[in-house]
């Protein structure tokens, strides 16, 4: 088993929100990215923060992990996120695409795909 999948979310979490306040980008917009994927709600995720729980759990219990997330593809850290065989890899490299595009400045309606891509 991967070190990442007993890492906690909540570790790794301020330094999503870091990476997109770097470039301009807002908490807010990290959170909505996180809840966009999951399908957890603003005090779901805090309570996922607050307990400490590790990615493999954190990714388990998504209440709503959301169909569109399938559209996420591309590279992030040399790996391809659409080829990863692992379910909840697939997930973490998903969420770090999603953080990426974030911090690139792409818009919120496109890293949430809801328009297509030209």
């Amino acid at each position: 088993m991967h070190r990442i999948y007993t890492t906690s979310f909540a570790s790794v979490y301020p330094l999503y929100v870091a990476k997109a306040e770097r470039k301009g980008r807002t908490k807010d917009e990290v959170d909505e990215v996180i809840r966009w994927l999951t399908g957890y709600t603003q005090k779901g995720l805090e309570k996922q923060i607050r307990e400490q729980s590790d990615f493999l759990t954190f990714f388990e219990k998504a209440p709503r992990p959301n169909p569109l997330r399938e559209l996420v593809t591309g590279v992030v850290c040399g790996v391809r996120v659409e080829t990863v065989e692992e379910p909840t890899m697939r997930e973490i490299r998903r969420l770090d695409k999603l953080i990426d595009e974030l911090a690139k400045g792409r818009p919120m309606d496109r890293i949430l795909r809801k328009k297509e891509p030209e």
